[in-house]
């Protein structure tokens, strides 16, 4: 029988491929990037085969890499599941939540605590993603999309998320006179949320507008980022009212201009056909269902 890698190797490689980072997977064993990074090297030595690619700015799977690291995390799955069940007494149930970045930040962390108040039995581990990957379901219990809703599974359901509104910095909105119009607006500078591309056409159409599609000085691939260019004082951008909450109730963004427009797609909770619907997931759901976005 082939010997095994070591399991620190294995271990660090676990975490580099769910993070796509040596820098956040020694945050989470509590190990310096350099450990990390030579613990992979090893790895790879002792496979033969190179795991992940060296990317200016983090880290990517190489296919062989993805090959390995789903069958390799649902293990590690298997063993803890297997040491609980037979080594721990009471624990709280698990629930493994993957969300958009931009909703996991700006709607759903801030309400998790309330759910934790309330249902203190359940622990939500929390994963993020940008754009849906390849490694989608390793693990997971329950996953937040965006998207039409079109895909192959048998649960899905809606969540509703407020429309999206023009938001700027006060200071931006200042700049560009009392008399503020949206076309001066458009005009001064956007941000453009990758995915949105057609939505200032959208809303030039609903209202009448006849307003020229505006050139972005920025793109972001996600409202999070989007916002957070805006909140440093410059340019506009069209953001849900549910993501932009936070920012607009504490007066560092404001919407200047009445005008609105339904997002283009939405968001969707949706559980994966071969994981267990248990009684915690159906706890999440009729909560999530019940929030106000």
């Amino acid at each position: 029988m082939r010997r095994l890698p070591h399991v620190t190797w294995l271990r660090a490689f676990d975490a580099a491929a769910r993070h796509s980072s040596f820098t956040a997977a020694a945050d989470e064993l509590h190990l310096t990037p350099a450990a990390v990074s030579q613990q992979i090297r090893l790895l790879e030595k002792r496979l033969g085969a190179e795991l992940f690619k060296r990317l200016p700015k983090g880290v990517a799977l190489t296919d062989v890499g993805q090959a390995y690291a789903q069958p390799l995390r649902k293990s590690f799955l298997e063993m803890e599941k297997a040491t609980d069940g037979l080594f721990r007494g009471q624990r709280k149930a698990t629930l493994r939540v993957r969300s958009s970045i931009s909703f996991a930040a700006l709607v759903l962390a801030p309400r998790l605590n309330a759910f934790r108040e309330r249902h203190p039995e359940i622990e939500i581990d929390l994963f993020t993603t940008v754009w849906s990957d390849r490694m989608t379901d390793a693990g997971i219990n329950l996953d937040i999309r965006y998207g039409d809703g079109d895909w192959p599974e048998r649960n899905i359901w809606p969540l509703e998320v407020d429309d999206a509104v023009v938001v700027c910095h006060p200071d931006h909105a200042s700049s560009l006179g009392d008399d503020l119009s949206i076309d001066r607006l458009a005009a001064a500078g956007v941000v453009q949320v990758v995915g949105s591309e057609t939505d200032w056409g959208r809303l030039s159409e609903k209202y009448g507008l006849d307003m020229p599609v505006p050139v972005h000085w920025m793109k972001a691939d996600s409202s999070l980022i989007a916002l957070q260019i805006l909140a440093s004082g410059y340019g506009s951008a069209l953001i849900s009212r549910s993501f932009a909450g936070q920012y607009l109730e504490t007066g560092a963004l404001i919407a200047p201009v009445p005008y609105e427009i339904p997002m283009l797609q939405k968001f969707f909770l949706v559980q994966y056909d071969d994981t267990k619907h248990t009684p915690e997931a159906e706890v999440f759901k009729d909560w999530l269902m019940t929030e106000k976005f």
